[in-house]
């Protein structure tokens, strides 16, 4: 027992002799606790929809009406046809669109059905099935108020009614490993790509050989190739394994283009290597680089990203964080690939965004490993 609690001790010591390591462990947790608090939600509110009012009638500005006094809806655009429904869902401006079909107000108005149709995007299973849920029920107490108010005027409720049918677009059977996958191929990509290359670099400084590497005749740039371009490697075959279980055991469709996937995973390589680098230039031991990556950077990605809770859900003072957030990007542009078939037409924004990240955190990782090592 006495051994035991010479050994708690001398841990004890450790710790307090490493100020950084003992701010990782009992201030990272609650900075987490704090951000994830707000941001960590299921609740589906402000959905982004696109309204096709091709009736523009009284009864028509009702309906848009219930949607735009909504908490939960947020009408971002009023279009004339559904061809201009497409750019919204295909760049994630709108979860839906709701069309309401010409002479709307006089099919109400005398009693007749009228069918409305709901267009969904499918990418995100969960939130659409709770967002269609919702649309579902306030048309549905729409229809029932119409009824009543026509049963008070003529004494009887009217035949008719309103049918709202619904479809939904790059997911229809609205499965969830559609939505999830693609976001566990970039969250492994992230884990073992940074934590190996941050690992492999501090490993190197813990025996003493980093010291001895940096007297040889090779340059600052010359030895961090050399150790990242492994990682790299290791990364793309990791991705083609992935990619590989995604599409032929799930039987997630490749809708877009296999190149384009690829060109997409090499940029994202270069921020997660990286952001390994830079872990290795702020960590002394191994144990530190898996502590800061873990607390710091692996876990804030993970749930600020998109990949697990909406961003839209999140509290307006969270959401200019997520752009700060690689993974945001690439969970954008793997589901544009994976389920909605789009290009770089469609994704260069997020494609432009993911590689000045990996640009900057690459060069701030080069910057600082100089003037650690000189």
């Amino acid at each position: 027992m006495r051994r035991i609690l010479f050994m708690m001790w001398k841990e004890v010591l450790e710790l307090r002799q490493d100020p950084r390591i003992f701010s990782i462990i009992f201030i990272a947790p609650i900075v987490q606790l704090t951000v994830l608090g707000y941001a960590a939600t299921t609740d589906v509110t402000n959905v982004p929809v696109v309204i096709v009012d091709a009736d523009r009638s009284s009864a028509s500005h009702a309906l848009v009406d219930r949607f735009t006094a909504s908490n939960i809806f947020r009408v971002v655009s009023l279009a004339s046809s559904m061809q201009e429904v497409d750019p919204y869902l295909e760049k994630g401006e709108a979860w839906m669109a709701l069309v309401i079909p010409p002479r709307y107000g006089e099919s109400i108005k005398s009693g007749r059905p009228v069918a409305l149709q709901i267009v969904a995007d499918g990418s995100d299973a969960s939130s659409t099935n709770i967002a269609l849920g919702y649309a579902g029920n306030l048309i549905a107490d729409y229809a029932q108020d119409l009824m009543q108010a026509a049963g008070r005027s003529s004494g009887a409720s009217p035949p008719g009614g309103i049918d709202p049918r619904i479809r939904v677009w790059f997911n229809p059977t609205v499965e969830s490993r559609y939505f999830m996958l693609p976001g566990i191929f970039a969250l492994l990509l992230l884990v073992v790509t940074a934590n190996l290359s941050s690992m492999a670099v501090v490993r190197e400084r813990e025996i003493g050989t980093l010291e001895q590497l940096n007297v040889t005749p090779l340059s600052r740039l010359q030895l961090i190739f050399g150790k990242l371009v492994p990682y790299a490697v290791i990364g793309m075959i990791d991705a083609l394994i992935v990619l590989l279980v995604i599409v032929f055991w799930f039987e997630v469709p490749l809708r877009g283009s296999f190149w384009l996937l690829m060109g997409m995973s090499c940029v994202y390589l270069l921020t997660t290597l990286g952001l390994g680098l830079f872990i290795s230039t702020i960590s002394n031991t191994q144990q530190q680089a898996m502590m800061t990556s873990t607390f710091f950077f692996m876990t804030p990605m993970m749930y600020l990203s998109g990949f697990v809770f909406p961003i839209e859900n999140m509290p307006s003072w969270i959401q200019p964080l997520t752009f700060l957030i690689p993974l945001r990007y690439f969970v954008i542009i793997l589901r544009g690939i994976f389920l909605q078939g789009v290009g770089l037409d469609t994704l260069w924004p997020q494609a432009l965004a993911l590689f000045a990240w990996g640009v900057t955190i690459l060069t701030l990782a080069v910057l600082r490993s100089s003037k650690r090592l000189a």
